[in-house]
C-alpha cells in the first residue's frame, strides 16, 4: 500500500542525508516536497498541515543547529513525528476483571467484518484465551453461515439465531458465561452508508453488551472516507480503538496515515491478507520505519517464529551444511516461508531491501514457485531424496506430470546440485569442522573468515536467493546464481 509514498520519502531523505548543514531555506525545501508526498497518498490536509509543523518546530530549532550530521537528525524527527501521527503506542487491549471480556465489532456493509471477527479470535487464541463469536449480523444474507464456517476453521464456537441482533447479542453473551468463555466477540450488520437504521442499531446492541472494547473495522481502500466513517461511529459510540482492514491493497494509505490523528483514536489491529493468518496487531512505530524504508525486522522475527518450529528448522540447516539436505526439505521451507506472506513483503521488512525490490511485483512471478512445487510434487520419494537417479526419461514424466518443460526440471536439478555442495562446503569452512577451524577456536580467536558488517552487493549481478533468482539490479539470473527454477520470467 505505501510503495509509492514510501520511495518518494526515500528519495527525499537521502538528499537531506547529503546535506552538510542545513538552513531554514533547506527545511522548507524538504517540508515542501514531503507535503506533495503526503498529499498524493491522500493523507487528510489537516494532518499534513500538522505533521509539517511539528518537524518545523524541531528542524529549524536546537536539534539540528549544534548536529555533527543534521541530515540524519532531520531523519530521525521525520520517523518520530510520522509514529506519532500513526498513534505513537501500540494498543495492548485489556480484558475483564470478571470475564467475558466483550468485544463489539462495527463499521459499513463491505469492510470485512466478518472476517475480522475470526481473525481476532484466532488472536486471542494466540494469547491464551477462549474466546467465542457472537453472530449478530442477521441483515446480509449468510453472513451467520459464513461466521460460522470460519469459526469451525479456527476451531471457536458461534452463537447465533433468527430473533432479532439485540436478542442474538443478549442470548449469545449468556451462552459466553454458561460456556466459561473468556472473551466474546460480536459481530454486527453494516450497511452501504451511514445512516440512522444502522446507528441505532449498533447503539443498542451496545447498550445491552456494555462491551469493553468497541472496535470500528473500516477499510484502508476507501481512502478519506473511511475517517469520515469513523468520525461519525465515534460520535455515536465512543470508539476505543480501530481495526484497519486490506492494508495490503494497492491503494495510497492516507487512510492509515490520516485515521488516528482526527478521529483521536488508535489502530489497533491490521489485516493485511484474506486468511485468517494475515492479521496483527498495529504497531505505528514499524509501520514508520517501514514507510521510510527502513525496514521490520522486528515483525519479520515475530513472522518467522510463529512459522517455523525451531526444532526443525534447525534440523534442516543442520543437514544442509552437511550437505544432506533433500528437495523434501526444501519444499517444506519453501511452503513454509509462504505462510510468512508474500516474498515482496517479506524483502521489504528487510532494512535497505525496500528500495531493492520496489519493481519485484513485476519482476517476481509467485505463481512460478507453484510450478517449483509442482515440480517436486511429481518425484517420487527417491527422486527427492537423491536428484542424482532422474534421467532422460524420468525428466520428461516429472514435466508432464508438473504441467513444465524439461528444461525446467533441468534448471532445478542442477542449481539445487550446486546449492547443495556450496552449503556443505561453508559448512566444512566453520570453526571446529577443520584443522584451521579447530586452531582457531584453541588460540582464542573468533571463527570469522569474512570482514565485519553486511556482506557487499555487487549491483551489476543483483541479489540472489536460492530459489527465488535475482532480486532487482540486473533483470535475469546469471550463469553462477542459485535461483533455482528461473522464476524470472523470460525476457
Amino acid at each position: 500500500m505505501f510503495e509509492g509514498l514510501s520511495s518518494r520519502f526515500e528519495g527525499i531523505l537521502r538528499k537531506v542525508r547529503g546535506r552538510g548543514r542545513l538552513g531554514p531555506e533547506d527545511v522548507e525545501e524538504f517540508l515542501a516536497e514531503i507535503r506533495v508526498a503526503l498529499l498524493e497518498a491522500d493523507v487528510h490536509l489537516d494532518v499534513v498541515r500538522t505533521l509539517l509543523d511539528r518537524i518545523r518546530d524541531r528542524a529549524v530549532g536546537v536539534e539540528v543547529a549544534g548536529a555533527l550530521n543534521p541530515g540524519q537528525i532531520i531523519v530521525k524527527i521525520v520517523l518520530e513525528e510520522l509514529t506519532a501521527v500513526l498513534g505513537g503506542e501500540t494498543f495492548r487491549p485489556a480484558y475483564a476483571s470478571k470475564p467475558p471480556t466483550v468485544v463489539l465489532l462495527a463499521g459499513l456493509q463491505g469492510s470485512g467484518k466478518t472476517t475480522t471477527a475470526a481473525k481476532l479470535a484466532r488472536w486471542y487464541k494466540g494469547q491464551g484465551r477462549n474466546p467465542m463469536l457472537i453472530g449478530a449480523d442477521l441483515l446480509r444474507p449468510a453472513a451467520v453461515e459464513q461466521l460460522r464456517t470460519l469459526g469451525d476453521r479456527i476451531n471457536v464456537p458461534v452463537f447465533s439465531d433468527s430473533t432479532d441482533p439485540v436478542s442474538v447479542a443478549r442470548a449469545g453473551l449468556a451462552e459466553a458465561v454458561r460456556l466459561g468463555r473468556d472473551v466474546a466477540i460480536c459481530d454486527t450488520a453494516g450497511r452501504l452508508a451511514i445512516d440512522e437504521d444502522l446507528m441505532a442499531e449498533v447503539a443498542e446492541i451496545s447498550d445491552t453488551l456494555q462491551p469493553h472494547h468497541t472496535f470500528l473495522v473500516v477499510d484502508a481502500m476507501t481512502g478519506q472516507d473511511a475517517v469520515t466513517t469513523a468520525e461519525a461511529f465515534h460520535t455515536r459510540l465512543g470508539l476505543d480503538a480501530l481495526i484497519i482492514t486490506k492494508l495490503d491493497g494497492d491503494a495510497r494509505g492516507g487512510a492509515a496515515l490520516s485515521i488516528t490523528e482526527v478521529v483521536g483514536r488508535p489502530i489497533a489491529f491490521a489485516s493485511t491478507g484474506e486468511t485468517v493468518e494475515d492479521f496483527e496487531p498495529f504497531h505505528p512505530d514499524r509501520l514508520a520505519g517501514r514507510i521510510l524504508g527502513m525496514g521490520d525486522v522486528e515483525t519479520l522475527i515475530e513472522k518467522a517464529e510463529e512459522t517455523f518450529a525451531v526444532e526443525e528448522a534447525e534440523a534442516a540447516a543442520a543437514r544442509m551444511l552437511e550437505g544432506t539436505f533433500t528437495l523434501d526439505d526444501f519444499l517444506e521451507q519453501l511452503r513454509a516461508l509462504r505462510k510468512m506472506g508474500s516474498i515482496n513483503s517479506i524483502m521489504g521488512m528487510v532494512p535497505g531491501m525496500a528500495s531493492q525490490v520496489r519493481d519485484l511485483d513485476e519482476a517476481l512471478d509467485e505463481r512460478r514457485i507453484d510450478r517449483i512445487e509442482g515440480i517436486i510434487n511429481s518425484m517420487t520419494p527417491s527422486e527427492r531424496l537423491g536428484p542424482d537417479v532422474i534421467d532422460g526419461s524420468r525428466r520428461a514424466r516429472i514435466a508432464a506430470g508438473s504441467g513444465t518443460e524439461v528444461g525446467e526440471i533441468n534448471q532445478l536439478v542442477k542449481q539445487f546440485r550446486e546449492m547443495r555442495k556450496m552449503m556443505k562446503q561453508m559448512g566444512g569452512r566453520g570453526p571446529g569442522r577443520s584443522k584451521a577451524g579447530r586452531a582457531r577456536k584453541k588460540k582464542g580467536r573468533g571463527g570469522r573468515v569474512t570482514t565485519a558488517g553486511p556482506a557487499p552487493i555487487d549491483k551489476k549481478k543483483g541479489l540472489s536467493l536460492p530459489g527465488l533468482g535475482d532480486l532487482p539490479g540486473d533483470r535475469g539470473p546469471s550463469s553462477g546464481d542459485l535461483d533455482l527454477t528461473g522464476i524470472w520470467p523470460s525476457d
